[in-house]
């Protein structure tokens, strides 16, 4: 069994260069944590991020729908979207937007208390391009099968 520096060291390590973003806000919904992952996806540095709203990196026309369930999850202690994957917008530093998908953990203090939210988040814009522009070609093949049939 490894010791728990060993543990603690490791997670730290998995964190720090895991290519899916990982992030942490506290319950103010303010970024305490930003990985290496986080920095590449959406463009920020850490140093950029942290203390910051998640705002910053969600379109503005879904950001009260997000902070009303940040809250909303908060206070109940639990989120649907730990087992569920969410997919959502985001916003990269250069203003363009990203396909996302992420699951959320609540992170609990050793009493129980909510002390915020872990999301690890992954860029699945490729794939969501691809699969929009095969909706598109299914579409156009069918009309033109229906103007020929």
């Amino acid at each position: 069994m490894q010791d728990t520096g060993f543990k603690d060291w490791l997670c730290r390590r998995l964190v720090a260069e895991s290519r899916d973003a990982i992030i942490f806000a506290d319950k103010d919904g303010l970024i305490r944590l930003w990985n290496a992952g986080a920095e590449a996806m959406f463009g920020y540095r850490a140093a950029e991020m942290e203390g910051q709203s998640l705002d910053r990196i969600i379109p503005e026309a879904l950001r009260a729908r997000h902070n009303e369930g940040f809250r909303r999850a908060l206070a109940a202690g639990e989120s649907r979207y730990a087992a569920d994957l969410l997919a959502v917008p985001g916003l990269k530093q250069d203003g363009s937007r990203l396909s996302l998908e992420f699951t959320i953990t609540l992170i609990k203090d050793g009493a129980g208390e909510v002390l915020g939210a872990a999301a690890i988040l992954r860029d699945v814009s490729i794939r969501w391009q691809r699969e929009r522009e095969m909706k598109k070609r299914l579409a156009e093949l069918e009309a033109g099968d229906r103007k020929h049939g």
